[in-house]
């Protein structure tokens, strides 16, 4: 991976899905990245199978949580 995973997942929520946004960051919204990477980053690594599968719920993608903290934990 290009860029390092933050180590800090105590802002993901306990279970449940979360949006792209939530993962990567939002500077708009305010909201810090759990995942410092760009959009086209991380839909780069989930085509090579270093990032989860969405989960499309009619034309939005979404991630379950766990996938991501396993993401997170799981060696370079």
């Amino acid at each position: 991976m290009t860029k390092e995973v933050q180590q800090n997942p105590s802002s993901l929520p306990e279970s449940g899905y979360i949006r792209l946004y939530q993962i990567i960051g939002s500077k708009k919204a305010g909201i810090p990245p759990i995942i410092p990477v760009s959009r086209g980053t991380w839909h780069t690594w989930v085509k090579q199978g270093k990032a989860p599968k969405p989960v499309k719920i009619n034309r939005t993608c979404l991630w379950r949580v766990e996938d991501i903290r396993e993401m997170i934990e799981r060696p370079a």
